[in-house]
């Protein structure tokens, strides 16, 4: 059985081009051929502020939301966070998305596509992987960076990619590969 990876788009506002961004990822890892990978759209399970009553440790989860997403993170074995910087930071949809759920993200490892301006997105992915190691979450130091992410929208909507972008998504998932296939064992 392989390797599950979800690619999950952690925009949830109005007029983003995560979904762009992350279709495109999904393909590619797809056509990497070693994950079976799942596209997951943070907007999809339309969280609100932390709510629960009960540290997500204990697992005793008391709302609806809650429970669906638990159930999605618990699925993967790896996940590729699909994210833009705001203000030097990941978006608050993502930052609240981990608090939600705490031994589903354990033992597993990720990676960060990041897009924005010139820096492409790399401040908000090491803010990022600090909050994610405290989940037990293994961050991949090799990433993918798309600087000026809107010159890589087409009038279709879709992303262009171009060498350095895909070989930099090939080194991603070969390393994810090796700490997913690792870290399985931690938790079978």
């Amino acid at each position: 059985m392989s390797l599950k990876l979800q690619v999950i788009i952690c925009s949830t506002r109005p007029g983003r081009v995560g979904p762009a961004v992350a279709r495109w990822f999904h393909e590619f890892a797809r056509n990497h051929g070693q994950f079976d990978v799942e596209l997951v759209d943070l907007a999809a399970f339309d969280l609100p502020i932390y709510d629960e009553p009960v540290h997500p440790r204990m697992q005793q989860y008391a709302h609806d939301h809650t429970k669906r997403w638990g159930a999605s993170v618990a699925r993967a074995d790896a996940y590729v966070f699909v994210m833009p910087e705001y203000n030097y930071n990941p978006p608050p949809a993502l930052v609240n998305a981990l608090n939600f759920v705490y031994r589903e993200w354990n033992h597993k490892p990720c990676g960060f596509v990041s897009y924005g301006g010139v820096s492409g997105g790399l401040r908000a992915a090491q803010a990022a992987k600090l909050q994610i190691t405290t989940l037990k979450v293994m961050p991949m130091p090799e990433g993918v960076a798309i600087p000026m992410v809107p010159k890589h929208i087409q009038e279709n909507g879709e992303f262009a990619s171009n060498e350095l972008i895909d070989a930099s998504a090939v080194t991603l998932l070969d390393e994810l590969l090796r700490w997913a296939t690792a870290l399985k064992t931690l938790r079978t």
